[in-house]
Order: structure tokens, then sequence, then C-alpha cells
């Protein structure tokens, strides 16, 4: 359920949030708060933020119950401590750095690579996903008597960025251990372990963003962001049917990449 008792304490006489309060709970001031302890790194959280990067994997819906438990304790349930993106970017960029090692790459075209990685698969994709379901979840799966309740941006945000994690780790680390040796041979047996690993990545993908926005009271058929399971299955067997390795696409785009 969510809190009742802190909010009424917050309320004025004529059912209103005081200035002070009504101002500290803006979308301005939380986004404000949150970049502030970006650059504080001694007042984040970086064991929690761990323990949630381990349980996205094994069990991602205690991850979500702590959302709960933040609106309950700070109103809000979008993360305000950005420990859990430092982690991420850390990922990322030792992940790349792998990609652009097993790649044969060269120094500067690594660093080209880990730019475009971080800043247009990362963060400009994860800004358009992150709109795309806010203006979405908004507009369409709110319930009819909850239109007092909003799904906050930067709550869409956190559930791109939980989602994104397992596809990271297993596209840019697991995978790397198979690249060379087994994905990238022209052999069924290569695109057919590249391929599946695409599967369980997008498809855990799929599965934590819609754990995220289910676990929301006031969202209704939320079960429609299980949909994409469909035709990412029918990718799949088609891929495997006509011999497209996935993989070998997304290197040779790598490789164009940093030309």
């Amino acid at each position: 359920m969510l809190p009742t008792t802190s909010m009424n304490s917050r309320l004025q006489g004529n059912g209103a949030l005081n200035s002070r309060d009504a101002a500290r709970h803006t979308a301005g001031a939380k986004r404000y708060k949150y970049l502030r302890r970006l650059f504080r790194f001694r007042q984040m959280d970086f064991e929690f933020a761990a323990w949630q990067m381990l349980y996205l994997f094994t069990s991602p819906q205690r991850v979500y119950r702590n959302f709960h438990y933040r609106k309950q304790t700070k109103d809000q349930w979008a993360r305000d401590d950005p420990a859990f993106l430092v982690l991420l970017s850390i990922w990322l960029c030792v992940s790349t750095i792998g990609f652009g090692f097993v790649l044969d790459m060269g120094f500067f075209e690594t660093i080209k690579l880990l730019l475009w990685v971080v800043f247009i698969d990362c963060v400009g994709v994860g800004l358009l996903i992150s709109t795309l379901m806010w203006f979405i979840s908004n507009k369409y799966l709110v319930k009819r008597q909850s239109r007092d309740y909003d799904v906050e941006w930067g709550y869409a945000f956190d559930v791109h960025l939980n989602a994104f994690y397992p596809l990271l780790v297993i596209l840019h680390f697991i995978q790397l251990f198979f690249i060379n040796y087994v994905i990238m041979t022209d052999t069924f047996i290569g695109y057919f372990v590249g391929n599946t690993l695409w599967l369980i990545a997008v498809g855990y993908y799929i599965y934590v963003t819609f754990l995220g926005y289910s676990a929301l009271p006031f969202l209704k058929n939320t079960v429609i962001l299980l949909y994409p399971f469909a035709p990412l299955i029918l990718l799949y067997g088609l891929s495997l049917a006509l011999g497209w390795n996935f993989t070998h696409t997304l290197c040779s785009f790598y490789k164009y990449r940093v030309k």
C-alpha cells in the first residue's frame, strides 16, 4: 500500500502540501538532488547498488520490492542514489574495452567505440526508451480510479537501467568468451550460440521491464509489456533458419562505427 501517515503529516488544513514540502517533492528538486549526489561518492551506497545488480539476475522481484519501500519512506519511486548508475557505467566501460580487445581494435578505435556505446547505446537509447515508456504508461496504463498518480520519468529510467544491466553482462561480457572461437565460426553452432545469447539477453530485458511496471499498483494491463516475446521468438527461429548471425552483424556494425 502507498504511505498515508507521512503524507498526512505534511498536509495543511486545506488538504494541500505546504510550500516547503511541495517544492522539495517537485521533479526538478528531485533531479537536482540526484545530480548533486552524482559527484559525492562518499554519500553513495555502492554495497546496496551491488546487491541490486546481483538480484537482478537471481530475483529481480526483490529489487522492485525495495522501490516500494522507497516510496513509503521517501515518497518517490525513482532512485535517489546514483550509485547504481555509477557502477553500471564502470561495467559498461570495462566490458566495451574487452569488446575492443576481442575485436582486435586499436587504442583510439576502442575509445571511439566506448564513447558510442556510452552516449548513444546506453544514454541516448535509454532516454528514448524511458521517455516512450513513461508516456505510454501514463497515457494508457494508469487505472481510471488512480488518475491522481503518475509514473515518474526517473522511475521509467531506473526500470530501463535495471533491464539494461543483465543485457549488458550477457552480450558485452559473457559473450566475449565465445566470439572468436565459437560464435564467429560461420557454423550452425556459432550462430545458434550467439543468437541464443541474444534471445536470453533481450528476453531478460523485456521481463525485467515488465516487472518494473507491474510493481506499480496504480497501473493496469501491464501484461501487454510481455507481448514482444512473440516477435522475439519468431525472429530467433527465423534467424536460425536463414543462418543470420546477430553477433556477427553487431561486430561488423561496431567496426564500421569506429572507422
